[in-house]
């Protein structure tokens, strides 16, 4: 067996968030560790729907910048049970099904049990030619936990409808140098992680502002806790961070000119739901160039970001988003890369450091 890489403190962090149990509308459990990590420095706030961020005072109480990650990943909800025993499920965000099969999940009852589980599958001796070709269908899926009567799910397990499930996996580094790390939930809680780095990383330094760092909820399900995040907060100026599509794995449509891990944070220029207001693009884009931090340009013309919910609440707010580029997001394990995280840390904290008055009236006006 190949001996474990060492992790050091951002690393031991980074597991701790993505190990977290927390699928769109069952966020508490990262909730607390948001709250864990800012709770010594800064003011934790959180709105109705639970988003949840920490409030950290620089030089000034305005203007605001908020910097949020989304702390929901996608999973599942139980939707029913068959007579055998074997629980139907409903996604919470978006799935490729084929993905699925024969992986691990792990359920949690409303007491809070957490209960292993199975997607089941057909073994290929009794797949009919037909079957072999089918696109699979959620509503086709189950997941096996053990039970084996009708009702026994419940009595034995304590699993019910509505119970949340998501996949059963562990963090890993990857790689000689372990810099590539793999886990589930990269999407989206790296994002939170970078925004609660920022925040430390700024702890006891001067920035001519007030910053709001965490994470939002149910974005997976529609961008909804973004846009009372961003109402509640009321910041000048919003920066969502998210994960981007990797172009670097063997298939990809855009591999000559996509973004690849390792070669920096992606600045994006558009995406399913922001054109991110130009000025702030330009600003941290000069603030990348002038502090020699290496990055890429990004553009997705379907899904959407907490960005474009950011930048269309209140009166608008200017926005931008930035990412991570990601392989096999909406999956048990997704894979980034450490120099990246570093790099997009480094950024943000240096736009921060630089966002003044004079600043945002140029972005705003």
């Amino acid at each position: 067996m190949a001996k474990a890489i060492k992790m050091d403190e951002r690393e031991l962090f980074l597991q701790e968030i993505t190990d977290a149990f927390g699928p769109s509308g069952f966020e508490d459990e990262v909730g607390v560790i948001v709250e864990k990590h800012l709770g010594g420095f800064c003011e934790v706030m959180r709105d109705g729907l639970g988003s949840t961020v920490g409030k950290l005072v620089g030089a000034s109480e305005t203007p605001s910048i908020l910097i949020a990650g989304h702390m929901d990943e996608v999973g599942f909800m139980v939707a029913g049970v068959t007579k055998g025993g074997y629980l139907k499920i409903n996604p919470l965000g978006g799935w490729w099904p084929h993905v699925l099969l024969s992986q691990r999940v792990v359920i949690k009852t409303r007491e809070g049990k957490l209960v292993h589980g199975l997607i089941g599958s057909k073994a290929p001796h009794s797949l009919k030619p037909e079957e072999r070709t089918k696109v699979m269908e959620i509503e086709d899926l189950y997941i096996d936990i053990g039970a084996s009567e009708d009702n026994e799910a419940y009595k034995k397990f304590g699993v019910r409808v509505g119970d949340p499930v998501v996949p059963y996996a562990q963090f890993e580094k990857l790689g000689p140098d372990g810099k590539f790390l793999m886990a589930k939930a990269w999407d989206n809680r790296i994002g939170v992680a970078v925004a609660i780095e920022v925040a430390k990383a700024l702890k006891g330094q001067k920035h001519p502002n007030t910053l709001y760092a965490g994470g939002s909820v149910q974005e997976e399900v529609g961008l909804r806790g973004a846009g009372t995040c961003a109402y509640f907060v009321n910041p000048d100026i919003a920066i969502a961070i998210d994960v981007t599509l990797a172009a670097d794995i063997p298939g990809s449509p855009n591999s000559e000119w996509g973004e690849k891990i390792g070669k920096g944070p992606s600045i994006s220029v558009m995406d399913g739901s922001l054109l991110p207001n130009p000025r702030l693009l330009d600003f941290v884009l000069e603030i990348a160039d002038k502090k020699g931090i290496p990055y890429q340009m990004g553009s997705l013309s379907k899904g959407g970001t907490d960005g474009g919910r950011f930048a269309t609440t209140r009166n608008g707010i200017p926005s931008l988003t930035l990412s991570i580029a990601t392989r096999y997001i909406h999956s048990h394990y997704s894979i980034l890369h450490r120099d990246d995280v570093d790099n997009l840390i480094a950024l943000l904290v240096e736009t921060v450091k630089a966002l003044d008055f004079k600043a945002i009236e140029k972005i705003k006006y």
